[in-house]
C-alpha cells in the first residue's frame, strides 16, 4: 500500500483524516504511521474478486452487495498485502446466478486480516 494511493483515495472521498494522510502526526499513533481507509481497503476486492472469480459465459455482472465487512487490523502504508476468496454458494435466479464469496485481505507479517468481507455477485446471461 503506498502513501500516493492513500492520498487519491482521500481526495476522491474527501476523507482526510489525519491518521491516512499526515504520516508525522501518524507515527505518534498506535498504528505508528498512516493507514489506509477502510474503505480503500474495501475497494480493493473490486479487482481481487475479478482475478480470483471468473464467470465466463456470463453476458454481465454487478456487486449487488455485502452481508458483512468487518477491518480486523488496519493496513499500513508500505505493506504488503494480498486478497483470498472462497465461494460460499451459488443461488440461481430467473436471469442468472447470484454468487456468495467471503474474502480476506491479509497483510504481510500482520497476524490478523485487514478485512474479511461476504460479498454478493450477481452474473446475468
Amino acid at each position: 500500500m503506498t502513501q500516493k494511493r492513500v492520498n487519491e483515495f482521500a481526495e476522491v472521498t474527501g476523507d482526510h483524516n489525519f491518521i491516512h494522510v499526515d504520516p508525522a502526526r501518524a507515527q505518534k499513533t498506535p498504528f505508528g504511521g498512516t493507514i489506509a481507509h477502510g474503505y480503500l481497503t474495501l475497494s480493493l476486492l473490486g479487482p481481487i474478486s475479478q482475478q480470483l472469480l471468473v464467470v465466463s459465459d456470463a453476458a454481465t455482472s454487478v456487486n449487488y452487495g455485502l452481508n458483512k465487512v468487518r477491518f480486523p487490523a488496519p493496513l499500513p502504508v508500505g505493506a504488503e498485502f494480498r486478497g483470498l476468496g472462497e465461494l460460499v454458494e451459488v443461488t440461481p435466479f430467473d436471469n442468472g446466478i447470484q454468487v456468495l464469496a467471503a474474502f480476506t485481505v491479509e497483510v504481510k507479517g500482520a497476524p490478523k486480516p485487514a478485512l474479511v468481507a461476504e460479498c454478493l455477485f450477481r452474473y446475468y446471461r
